[in-house]
């Protein structure tokens, strides 16, 4: 064991106070809102197609949302238009988000409503079309829109959209982005800043990602097995997820209990071979929650199918819980979403919380026996009190969630 992992945990953190849940909706690869996540995770339906993306499409599978292509935005937030803002205005039209936006609105105030977005490529999509188009050096009328070709495009898009005047703050922290605006948000609402927060995360399939990915040797040509022996690699996707986040005044039903973040820094693309960092976001999102191991009753493991790092969360798992835990990784229903998939098993989380559906892992039939007898390949069904989220990110960004049913 290296010097690094002989280092001792930090001081445990102090509680904080569980922030209400108001409204959540996601839209992947399995469907459009709440229902369309259930029905799929309970019927163990993946949506993983081989890869029809782009002129010429890398020999894998990929989570596709359907209908991109025929959802402009409307007229008055064409200048935003891009494959990744249409993602995020076809997921604010679900279950009732824009709604519960307006209410939060009015109950608080434009100025009192933060945005807090997640995204590891945000519209880059449209800058490779830019530069693919380009002639004589000059970027095509049609996408001569700077506002598209930045990392905050979907922050500012997500704000043209609700009308919302708080922070609007995007976080870019990679595989973890989305899982940190929690972190964020709690910290701004419990800082006074604000007194709700609109929290998602965006992020749509596009050139630079598929072959990027494939060129760290990450990417499989099989739909992802996460934690089979034979796993060889990851599937990727691309979802749209929002929630509101305000302070609970009791009559909540679901919350955000607790956060735990850590940056390892072991290296650019590589878990710290203890799994340090994951130990350490685990253990603080515990202690804010102020519950113990044994009261998580799931876990939503980062789990992307490659073999290091599914090794390293399992290790790390089987150091912090007991053999009751039921945990497993969801990517075989959507593929990896970077950016967005912290939120999305963090959906996935509330469903478990909400309905006691608790997911395996699909696609994946040889268990590994270096994992530990946490991870589960079959949906279970119980009645749970507290659901937990892992999101490990390059460069040793890490985030763990607890939220809680009241």
């Amino acid at each position: 064991m290296g010097p690094a992992a002989q280092m001792p945990l930090s001081t445990a953190p102090a509680p904080i106070e569980a922030l209400a849940i108001r409204a959540y909706s996601a839209t992947t690869a399995l469907g459009r809102g709440r229902q369309a996540q259930a029905e799929a995770l309970a019927a163990r339906r993946g949506g993983l197609r081989r890869n029809d993306f782009g002129a010429d499409p890398l020999d894998t599978w990929i989570g596709r949302v359907d209908g991109l292509e025929d959802a402009a935005l409307p007229g008055a937030l064409a200048a935003w238009e891009c494959r990744n803002n249409r993602l995020a205005w076809l997921a604010l039209q679900q279950d009732g988000l824009m709604a519960a936006i307006d209410a939060t609105r009015t109950r608080h105030g434009r100025d009192r409503v933060a945005i807090v977005i997640g995204t590891s490529t945000s519209s880059i999509g449209a800058t490779e079309e830019a530069y693919a188009r380009a002639q004589d050096g000059g970027v095509p009328a049609d996408l001569q829109r700077p506002a598209v070709h930045q990392p905050h495009s979907l922050g500012g898009f997500v704000q043209a959209a609700t009308g919302l005047a708080g922070p609007c703050i995007t976080v870019a922290t990679a595989c973890s982005s989305s899982a940190k605006v929690f972190a964020q948000a709690a910290r701004l609402i419990q800082a006074g800043i604000v007194d709700a927060a609109l929290v998602g995360g965006v992020d749509t399939l596009c050139g630079s990602v598929l072959f990027g990915f494939n060129s760290l040797g990450l990417v499989s040509t099989q739909p992802a097995r996460p934690f089979d022996r034979d796993r060889d690699g990851l599937s990727l996707g691309e979802a749209g997820v929002f929630a509101v986040l305000e302070r609970d005044d009791g009559s909540a039903t679901l919350r955000l209990c607790g956060y735990g973040e850590s940056s390892d820094a072991h290296h650019m693309s590589a878990p710290h071979p203890e799994g340090l960092g994951a130990r350490l976001a685990m253990g603080d999102a515990l202690a804010r929650a102020a519950i113990a191991p044994d009261q998580v009753g799931y876990l939503n493991l980062h789990g992307t199918a490659t073999p290091a790092n599914d090794a390293v969360e399992a290790r790390a798992i089987d150091a912090l819980f007991g053999d009751g835990l039921h945990a497993g990784s969801t990517k075989g229903w959507t593929g990896h979403t970077l950016g967005a998939a912290g939120i999305v098993e963090s959906v996935f989380a509330l469903i478990a919380l909400e309905d006691g559906l608790l997911p395996g892992t699909l696609n994946s039939e040889s268990p590994d026996q270096a994992c530990g007898p946490q991870v589960r390949f079959d949906n279970a069904q119980r009645r749970i009190d507290y659901a937990m989220n892992n999101s490990f990110g390059f460069g040793g960004n890490n985030c763990s969630l607890v939220f809680g049913r009241a």
